[in-house]
């Protein structure tokens, strides 16, 4: 059983509604210092952000999100912009339909793209949509996320009616990827058991909106979307 401040520190923690205001931001920064969490996850319109001096508080951004149909120039400016206004990682989302039609070459120059936007020590995750991928597809998108250097394969936005994580999912998004890239598990993390499910299949960072929820032990499933 992982310790829950263990936890903590592996969840990005986020929120991409659309009605957010800056004022909703500034408190889930707050509530991230506070949670002791790594990260916080925003959409790139909320930058800049103000992390509290001493914290070592990250900053992720959404880039393509949360279809993946921007065009891979679009995809590029956004994550750079994102760089230049402090984000210190980046989610972005693939085109799902070009996995669907075996199109991983475009997939790969996709995240080269944003890839050479955002170069290192930006860290570079690679939102998949696994719960709309066969296993195949899963398995030739994390090949290609890995190969065009990315640093993390992501299972969901958390806006697909398709779903979000799932134990199975991040298990073969591990195990094709092995140690080189990690893996994040994202959509439906609601409850401490259900982190610690995808922690065993092989997840190393957790998007997770309902945090406070989640760490108390709290969590049921039943509240809003984690992302």
């Amino acid at each position: 059983m992982t310790a829950t401040a263990d936890i903590a520190r592996m969840i990005d923690h986020t929120l991409l509604k659309p009605e957010a205001t800056r004022a909703d931001v500034e408190a889930l920064i707050a509530e991230a210092v506070e949670l002791g969490v790594y990260s916080v996850c925003v959409s790139p319109s909320m930058l800049p952000v103000q992390i509290p001096n001493g914290s070592d508080l990250k900053v992720a951004v959404v880039c393509g999100f949360p279809s993946g149909k921007h065009s891979p120039t679009v995809k590029a400016v956004e994550a750079a912009g994102a760089v230049r206004d402090g984000a210190d990682e980046i989610d972005m989302v693939i085109d799902i339909g070009a996995a669907k039609e075996g199109r991983y070459d475009a997939i790969h120059a996709d995240i080269r793209g944003v890839r050479a936007a955002a170069p290192l020590p930006t860290i570079l995750k690679v939102i998949i949509e696994s719960a709309a991928l066969t296993d195949e597809e899963i398995v030739a998108v994390c090949v290609a996320a890995a190969d065009a250097g990315a640093d993390f394969v992501k299972t969901s936005t958390g806006f697909h009616p398709a779903g979000g994580a799932s134990e199975h999912a991040v298990r073969l998004m591990a195990e094709t990827v092995g140690p080189a890239v990690q893996v994040k598990a994202s959509g439906g993390v609601r409850t401490l058991e259900q982190a610690e499910a995808m922690i065993a299949a092989g997840a190393t960072r957790l998007g997770v909106s309902g945090s406070r929820a989640l760490l108390a032990g709290a969590g049921d499933g039943s509240g809003s979307a984690s992302y």
